[in-house]
């Protein structure tokens, strides 16, 4: 498995599972109190942050492995893991952009909401939920290309 489709697997569990966690934390306060209310800010910076820091770790944890385990098979080889080839550059762009199409679809819906006037917790909630969709989308498009070929 080359090391851009491994990264890819960490940011597809990550972005999967960080922003569910946030959505119902806050959205489980829905019942309780008006939107308005909620104090949603702080806990997006941090899920955006925990999502990052995730990823970069994990990313940094999968190089070393890959490296340690390319030592143990092949002396000599780990200098070449993390390199990218021309298949690892296509399949990163139309990832990325199936990913763009998907997000700039969700700002669509985002321009809707604040041309009718919603609320900021739904306009900022729909904000985030489009680019974690559309990073859902790209991660999914790079990952098929990787198993199936494009």
């Amino acid at each position: 498995m080359p090391f851009e489709e491994k990264v890819t697997w960490i940011n597809a569990v990550v972005t999967a599972i960080v922003p569910v966690v946030y959505f119902v934390v806050v959205l489980g306060q829905l019942g309780q109190v008006s939107a308005s209310e909620i104090a949603y800010q702080q806990p997006m910076l941090i899920t955006i942050g925990v999502t990052i820091v995730l990823t970069i770790f994990g990313a940094i944890a999968m190089g070393i492995g890959s490296s340690i385990s390319a030592e143990i098979t092949k002396p000599g080889s780990s200098k070449d893991v993390g390199r990218k080839d021309e298949r690892d550059v296509t399949i990163s762009r139309r990832g990325d952009l199936f990913g763009y199409y998907v997000s700039s679809a969700g700002m669509v819906g985002v321009m809707a909401l604040i041309m009718l006037e919603y609320e900021y917790f739904w306009i900022a909630n729909a904000l985030y939920l489009s680019f974690v969709i559309g990073t859902l989308v790209a991660a999914t498009v790079k990952l098929v290309a990787y198993r199936r070929g494009f």
